[in-house]
């Protein structure tokens, strides 16, 4: 099976991402290219704590947690390359270019496809793309960098965004 072709279940991803409910916002991983793309799902619920004011007689994914279902797939990619990940958090630390397109709603599954534009040791560029039944409901430049996860809070991180 070549490294494009690998996919991660709900439990292999929870190896990788800190993340837990209710703030995990990838359900599978479909593709991964190391260091270059990956895609990955997210199942759209309307028992998610989200719709019950976002909102109640209409519910709407927050577009915020699109922006965060993009990071955590590009920091699946990116940790996934991290041999003492246990010991690293993947920090947002910018955004550009944000486009919202169409409303999510529960019932739609969500695909979402990240690309690498600029990777450091220790930040990455990415470019993602949510689509739903092949519509762009999402799209943005997302930035991270990789800081300790001591005990103490971590220091904001600057991603060079050449």
């Amino acid at each position: 099976m070549t490294e494009s072709a690998r996919t991660m279940d709900i439990a292999e991803i929870m190896s990788i991402l800190p993340h837990r409910y209710p703030f995990l916002l990838i359900d599978r991983i479909l593709e991964i290219e190391p260091k270059k793309r990956i895609v990955a799902l997210k199942n759209i619920t309307f028992n998610e704590p989200q719709f019950t004011g976002h909102f109640p007689d209409y519910p709407i994914m927050p577009g915020v947690l699109m922006i965060e279902a993009i990071a955590q797939a590009g920091g699946a990619l990116l940790l996934n390359e991290i041999p003492d990940r246990e010991q690293k958090l993947m920090v947002f630390t910018g955004i550009d270019d944000c486009k919202f397109r169409k409303p999510v709603v529960p019932g739609d599954q969500v695909r979402i496809e990240v690309t690498v534009l600029n990777w450091r040791t220790s930040a990455v560029r990415m470019r993602g793309i949510a689509t739903v039944d092949g519509k762009v409901a999402c799209e943005a430049t997302v930035m991270c960098a990789l800081t300790s996860r001591g005990g103490k809070k971590p220091a904001p991180v600057a991603a060079d965004s050449e």
